[in-house]
């Protein structure tokens, strides 16, 4: 049995340094790497938590829609952030992004790989 895998890019300068995908499709599911608030046509990067997490749900909806799926059918989504106290500030954006989906979460507090990131979400979805 052959499984048919898609590899999605967001045309980030990161995945090919490191050679990873945006996002991999197979068996109905679609996992998207962890993702921060990067401004990939531009490569900026945002001052503040509340920009950064808007950049990178609409990062991650660009993937998930790539992929045939949304942020309507994620299940799972993990929150990796340098500052605990950032997070609560992000709240209302992601309400308004899984109001629908509700997934399974877990927040990390931990190092991102730029001293200026402040936050990475990485979500597993399905496919409608």
């Amino acid at each position: 049995m052959t499984t048919d895998v898609t590899h999605i890019t967001s045309g980030s300068t990161f995945e090919a340094a490191v050679s990873y995908s945006r996002a991999v499709v197979t068996d109905g599911w679609v996992f998207v790497s962890g993702t921060t608030g990067m401004d990939y046509g531009t490569m900026t990067l945002p001052d503040d938590v509340q920009s950064q997490c808007r950049n990178t749900l609409n990062n991650i909806d660009q993937a998930l829609k790539a992929a045939g799926s949304s942020l309507d059918h994620v299940v799972r989504v993990r929150y990796i952030l340098p500052d605990g106290a950032d997070f609560e500030p992000c709240w209302p954006l992601l309400r308004a992004a899984f109001a629908k989906a509700k997934p399974a979460a877990t927040m990390y507090v931990a190092g991102l790989i730029d001293p200026k990131m402040k936050i990475e979400i990485e979500v597993t979805a399905r496919l409608p």
